[in-house]
């Protein structure tokens, strides 16, 4: 049975325990390239490096495993891998294990989903694993779960256009309720700047922030992982489109300007 190629990314930085985790746990089951970005690119979201120029380097890497670090975002890496590294095309993107829950909406920042939504673009499927756990998060409690979840991917896939964001559990070191194929929640991270002044008197500020738990569905993957149990959520990126309101709004602003239109045609012809 041909063995699946899997490429792996993230947003903590190749050196990272998580990537290193990850690939502890799927290196016997697949073939695996990493690229990923040579420093902690967290909270980047789809952000691209348009500015300066992009450098690549190769790792080593356990077992001889093709391995890349770029000074760049999760998409960069990605982008890269695909147009400059990589001589196939990879089965499937698997992006983390990210330090930290992205359940919520905090997809719409994380680099950890950054990675996985440009392999979506491109049309190839990708899953994210992230920790509830921003400190020491329990590597181990997440091994015999991974793989299962990718294999069920690569065999079952999801629709086209369509992510995986997986979650652990804080606490997942003593054990999890099970998994759960979760909507994905409403809650975030809310700004909280913290003031400090530079030795030369101007203030600047640290952006930092704190969580702000919404009243959540209970079939949120923000529920699910507050009771103990993993929280798997499909995100569809392809089709970013308000459907209803397109069709509400049609009408009524297309004609706003059709007679502004002719009278502007009409006076150019004098």
């Amino acid at each position: 049975m041909r063995r699946p190629f899997l490429l792996v990314t993230n947003d903590d930085g190749i050196h990272a325990p998580g990537i290193k985790h990850l690939w502890e746990v799927i290196h016997e089951y697949a073939d695996i390239a990493i690229v990923a970005p040579s420093f902690e690119r967290s909270c980047c979201g789809l952000s691209i490096t348009w500015n300066k120029p992009l450098t690549i380097h190769s790792v080593s890497w356990h077992q001889g495993t093709p391995a890349w670090s770029i000074n760049g975002t999760p998409a960069d890496c990605v982008k890269m891998a695909l147009g400059v590294l990589l001589d196939r095309t990879p089965d499937l993107i698997v992006s983390g294990i990210n330090r930290g829950s992205n359940a919520g909406r905090t997809v719409l920042y994380s680099g950890t989903i950054g990675g996985v939504i440009e392999g979506i673009l491109k049309g190839l499927p990708g899953i994210a694993f992230s920790f509830s756990d921003m400190h020491a998060p329990p590597l181990e409690a997440t091994k015999r779960y991974i793989f299962p979840i990718i294999q069920h991917i690569l065999q079952n896939p999801l629709p086209t256009g369509t992510l995986l964001n997986v979650n652990f559990p804080e606490g997942a070191a003593q054990g999890v309720k099970g998994l759960k194929l979760a909507r994905q929640g409403k809650s975030y991270w809310v700004e909280q700047p913290e003031q400090r002044v530079h030795p030369e008197g101007v203030p600047y500020y640290w952006l930092g922030g704190k969580w702000r738990l919404v009243d959540e569905e209970e079939d949120s993957d923000v529920a699910w992982l507050g009771k103990g149990y993993i929280a798997a959520a499909p995100i569809h990126v392809a089709e970013l489109t308000d459907r209803a309101a397109l069709m509400q709004h049609k009408k009524v602003l297309e004609n706003l300007f059709i007679q502004e239109v002719k009278n502007h045609s009409l006076s150019s012809m004098i």
